[in-house]
């Protein structure tokens, strides 16, 4: 960034320099944009903004930009940065009141993906709102689930994203019961299955079994679904019994 800051931008044809700043980040872009004149202005260009508009927040509904209260793609940003900001703090305070002993069920897990579907999260949202190493592990998986399950972001992806943010090797613990079998015209007790794994392992094929049990949920066979920190007192459950 220093070298760009005192090089001298008249040399530089405009598309060359165009394509250095379309390699930045957005706190780059900016920093670059508070150098001289010049730069500002081609730091404001709309095809910078737009890319990062788009590749921020892929689900957004095309009809936002066709509104005629649109004042353009970096003013734009700066908005929808702010209300994601928002947004994700609606959500890390739903999913605290649903686990006031660090556990927390499937259905409370699942609901808070589906809000971030519905206020369109992007993954950047989530790697700088979600997946923080001070955040309560409970919120990390929820990035990290909703990156999988609704983005389809690939894994590798998802697990560089978990080691740069340092909490690759958070662990949660899930539990869930199974009702029990029938063996001879009796029912056997439910079944208790336990598995404590770390964020990396869910990103990828090593915790299908666990993810497939977060992605369906307690429906048919299973009847709970219990998502806790995995060095929590919360994570040592009684048996089972229906509600």
């Amino acid at each position: 960034m220093k070298e760009l800051e005192d090089y001298n931008y008249s040399s530089l044809p405009n598309d060359v320099a165009l394509k250095i700043a379309s390699s930045l980040e957005v706190s780059d872009l900016s920093s670059l944009g508070s150098c001289s004149r010049v730069w500002r202005e081609l730091c404001k260009s709309d095809c910078l903004w737009e890319s990062l508009v788009r590749q921020r927040w892929p689900l957004l509904n095309e009809a936002v930009f066709k509104d005629p209260n649109f004042e353009g793609w970096r003013g734009f940003y700066i908005k929808q940065h702010k209300e994601m900001m928002n947004r994700a703090a609606s959500v890390v305070k739903f999913v605290e009141q649903c686990s006031p002993s660090d556990s927390l069920e499937v259905n409370d897990h699942l609901r808070a993906i589906e809000c971030l579907r519905s206020i369109q999260f992007g993954f950047k949202d989530v790697q700088l709102l979600l997946f923080k190493p001070k955040l309560n592990v409970l919120l990390n998986l929820v990035g990290l689930h909703y990156c999988l399950n609704r983005l389809r972001v690939p894994a590798s992806d998802v697990v560089e994203a978990l080691e740069s943010s340092k909490i690759s090797d958070h662990q949660v613990c899930v539990k869930w019961w199974k009702l029990g079998r029938w063996f001879y015209g009796f029912r056997m007790r439910d079944e208790s299955h336990s598995r404590c794994i770390s964020l990396e392992d869910l990103a990828t094929s090593k915790a299908e079994e666990v993810l497939g049990v977060l992605d369906r949920g307690a429906i048919h066979e299973v009847l709970r679904v219990q998502i806790s920190l995995a060095n929590s007192t919360s994570n040592h459950w009684s048996s089972y019994s229906p509600q």
